[in-house]
């Protein structure tokens, strides 16, 4: 079986996907009309759980201690690692190749390709998400849910683009991403001629965020102090309130360049990469601490994953550990990144799986457990995972997935195969296309440097990875890609 020798023109007959079995998948029991979730405030006293995702920036499979890093890093990662005992760890969770798409994908349930967000935009560029996407936000918010993104936000950076525009009572954060803290140190730059780079704050009905500071590296290194400040501020309100909320937590590591705050540097002994692992772990403490006193843990959903594979550019590389690759690649440390939830008396301590989970099934799963109610209006991706994590089913739902560099299919996973039409190890090597596509067989070659698993072909595996990109080109012509850059008010042309 060759690879598409057409290039990009053929990919929305091409490109793969498990679509149809999704949108399927999501009219499950437990749903409330979106009439009746708006007539139906959410209360946390005995009503839907309060939702915490935790989603940490560029961090590789080999950080923490219980994938198999922590003190090899130089750091103990003691709390985060505790907390993996007390739900499902996810070997086999898989993001997207890049932070954009990635937060998209978890937004909205859907591939980041049909939404048009399936690379990083450059500053200045029309694009995010259009008006007509229906984020995790705009369906809690719908249910009742108070709502708080803190962080990077990365999906749109105009008008009708922001949080606050998509569901989110109250953001505050960069429009972009880190890096652009080293804008005032490039001798290059010239802040009076080029773009600058701010925090900015909005509330719902904002037309336009208010500029708080620039972005320079004193902020850089100290912003994750203000978002705990903020999301532990918007977590004791709404508990106050008697609402159910929704606080969406960007961290900012372990995305480059990863510089640790006055009372962590030097405290591993290990450098400032150790030293970034011990704030994040203790930042992530600082959470589960206040829910506990707040006395909501017991009704708080909390998920702690990684957004892509590690950080690749010196001096700020991370590592992917048992497995090859950066983000920006379509290595399985790309496409892995650690996943752990906690939902206490519905989700049974002490259990992992090397199954693969998609991170559009969060979308699903999360909205599901909150008895929202679901877009069925618009194909969702996400599938819903809940027998699987509660325990009542030994497998996830999903078998597997494609995944795309930008808009190029580089592969498709299904159980521990991958099909490989691209090999691409970092984010700095070219891509090379494959004149004939790699089995890959993850089980006896996770470093993936093998063509075939001979004397295996495993040519068999092939009507598995077609039936997969078969499902999305149905998918795609029954709903067109929203394309790259599209107008504020675009929407996809459906077939009935």
């Amino acid at each position: 079986m060759k690879a598409d020798e057409s290039g990009p023109n053929r990919r929305d007959v091409l490109l793969a996907g498990t679509a149809l079995a999704a949108a399927s998948a999501i009219a499950a029991d437990g749903t409330t009309s979106a009439a009746q979730a708006q007539q139906q405030p959410a209360r946390t006293s005995n009503g839907p759980p309060n939702v915490v995702y935790f989603l940490v920036d560029n961090l590789g499979y080999g950080e923490l201690g219980c994938y198999g890093g922590g003190i090899l890093r130089g750091a103990d990662t003691r709390r985060i690692d505790a907390f993996a005992d007390e739900g499902i760890k996810l070997l086999n969770f898989a993001p997207e190749a890049q932070c954009t798409p990635s937060r998209s994908a978890l937004m909205t349930g859907r591939y980041a390709i049909r939404s048009g967000n399936h690379t990083v935009a450059l500053p200045g560029e029309e694009g995010g998400l259009v008006a007509w996407e229906r984020t995790m936000g705009d369906v809690l918010s719908a249910r009742g849910y108070a709502t708080a993104c803190v962080g990077k936000w990365h999906v749109g950076e105009s008008a009708g683009r922001w949080p606050t525009d998509h569901g989110f009572d109250e953001w505050y954060g960069p429009p972009r991403s880190w890096d652009e803290s080293l804008w005032p140190t490039d001798p290059w730059y010239d802040p009076k001629r080029d773009p600058v780079s701010n925090m900015l704050e909005s509330r719902k009905g904002d037309r336009t965020p208010r500029t708080v500071k620039q972005l320079d590296l004193n902020v850089r290194r100290d912003v994750d102090r203000e978002l705990l400040t903020r999301g532990k501020a918007f977590m004791k309100r709404s508990v106050d309130a008697k609402r159910s909320f929704f606080l969406y937590f960007n961290h900012s590591l372990m995305h480059m360049p990863t510089i640790p705050r006055a009372e962590f540097r030097g405290k591993s002994g290990q450098g400032d990469w150790a030293d970034c692992l011990l704030e994040l772990d203790s930042d992530f403490g600082e959470i589960l601490d206040t829910l506990k006193e707040l006395k909501v843990d017991d009704n708080t959903i909390v998920v702690f994953s990684g957004d892509n594979g590690p950080e690749e550019l010196e001096p700020w590389r991370g590592t992917p550990g048992f497995f090859d690759g950066s983000y920006f690649t379509g290595m399985e440390g790309s496409l892995r990144t650690p996943c752990m939830v906690r939902y206490p008396g519905r989700v049974p301590p002490g259990k992992q799986s090397n199954d693969i989970v998609h991170i559009t099934d969060m979308f699903t799963i999360i909205l599901q457990w909150a008895g929202a109610a679901m877009p069925t209006d618009r194909v969702i991706d996400g599938i819903d995972q809940r027998a699987f994590f509660e325990g009542k089913q030994n497998n996830s739902a999903r078998d597997g997935i494609p995944y795309w560099m930008a808009d190029t299919l580089y592969g498709v996973k299904w159980r521990n195969f991958k099909m490989v039409f691209y090999l691409q190890k970092t984010l700095t090597e070219p891509a090379l296309k494959l004149s004939t596509p790699h089995i890959i067989n993850l089980t006896v070659d996770p470093k993936e440097r093998k063509a075939f698993d001979l004397p295996y072909i495993h040519s068999w595996t092939a009507a598995h990875f077609g039936r997969i990109m078969k499902d999305f080109a149905i998918s795609v012509k029954r709903e067109p890609l929203i394309p790259a850059g599209a107008p504020l008010d675009y929407v996809p042309v459906r077939k009935t």
